[in-house]
């Protein structure tokens, strides 16, 4: 009996994430709490808190305030230090390509075509998360991205005057081959950036908190509608397998309710933005220069034909799908 309490206390020693998972789940995003990833994160913390009659609680943390970005998140869930999280699907390229796929530029244009990737991608997403000891919770839309500038953005060579952040190595490639000095930056540390001048634009959304912080260094906006890109939450499946059949399926229909939620939110959410930056002195350009447009679809089929190079097989796979209207 005493060797095998010391075997059942070792085996708690070597997942102390399961003993923790069976109340709280701890649950960071880099970004800010009114941001979409954030509104995701407290749709779900509410949704699971409700569903599980509070026997799971989902703690969240905001502005990467838990010491974790995006490009480090499935390594904290997978080791453990957090039990869940939300990641910019794009900084985890270097997991895997398949990340970068919901960001792809100027490959969706409309709220209507990212959910059609959306679930193209979906099954590709959770088997490379599968693999790593993660389980796929639910995926975050954004409103398109755009160009946050300095100065108004008027004739090609104005892109070759920018130095900006982008968010992936798709996006540094697009912009890079238009002269631009580019750089995959996480959000939480483009701010630091913005006020010591080493940036003077930024490729984002801004959406929520994270335009409010963008207006007080970056006064005008392009309208470019290079992605609509996603966020991945995920969770460490040995915290997920640990839970009770009741508990898993709170987990489940939470994920569910809340991926629904951001879609509809998602309908509106671009002119509340919009409506914000108008308010705090945002100029934004809806019809950007047609030359800007076209240098940048130039070299976003470059950089396109090199992410599918990097992802193998897959790139036809589901490129092919798209376009023929394939969910």
């Amino acid at each position: 009996m005493r060797i095998l309490s010391l075997v059942a206390g070792a085996l708690l020693l070597l997942h102390p994430v399961a003993i923790h998972a069976q109340t709280v789940w701890d649950m960071p995003t880099e970004y800010p709490e009114n941001a979409m990833p954030g509104v995701g994160l407290a749709a779900f913390a509410k949704h699971v808190t409700e569903l599980s009659a509070g026997k799971l609680t989902i703690k969240p943390s905001f502005d990467a305030k838990a010491g974790i970005k995006s490009a480090g998140m499935l390594a904290a869930i997978a080791e453990g230090k957090v039990q869940a999280g939300d990641a910019f699907a794009g900084a985890l390229e270097a997991e895997d390509p398949v990340f970068a796929l919901p960001s792809l530029p100027f490959l969706v244009t409309s709220i209507a075509d990212a959910k059609r990737l959306s679930d193209i991608a979906r099954p590709h997403l959770a088997a490379v998360l599968e693999k790593k000891g993660l389980r796929l919770l639910y995926l975050t839309p954004w409103p398109p991205s755009g160009i946050w500038s300095k100065i108004p953005l008027k004739t090609v060579p104005d892109l070759s005057a920018l130095s900006i952040r982008t968010y992936d190595k798709t996006s540094s490639e697009v912009f890079s081959s238009v002269g631009a000095k580019a750089a995959s930056i996480s959000f939480a540390d483009t701010m630091p950036k913005l006020v010591d001048g080493s940036l003077n634009a930024v490729l984002s959304s801004g959406d929520g908190g994270a335009g409010r912080k963008l207006w007080e260094y970056l006064p005008y906006f392009s309208e470019i509608t290079y992605s609509l890109p996603m966020s991945v939450a995920s969770v460490n499946q040995a915290a997920y397998d640990v839970l009770p059949s009741d508990l898993r399926a709170a987990v489940d229909t939470a994920s569910r309710q809340t991926e629904t939620e951001l879609w509809l939110a998602l309908s509106t959410r671009l002119q509340q933005n919009y409506e914000k930056m108008r308010q705090n002195g945002v100029t934004i350009d809806s019809s950007p220069a047609p030359a800007i447009v076209a240098a940048l679809r130039s070299g976003a089929a470059t950089a396109q034909a090199a992410w599918c190079t990097r992802s193998g097989p897959i790139c036809q796979q589901v490129l092919d799908a798209f376009k023929a209207g394939k969910p």
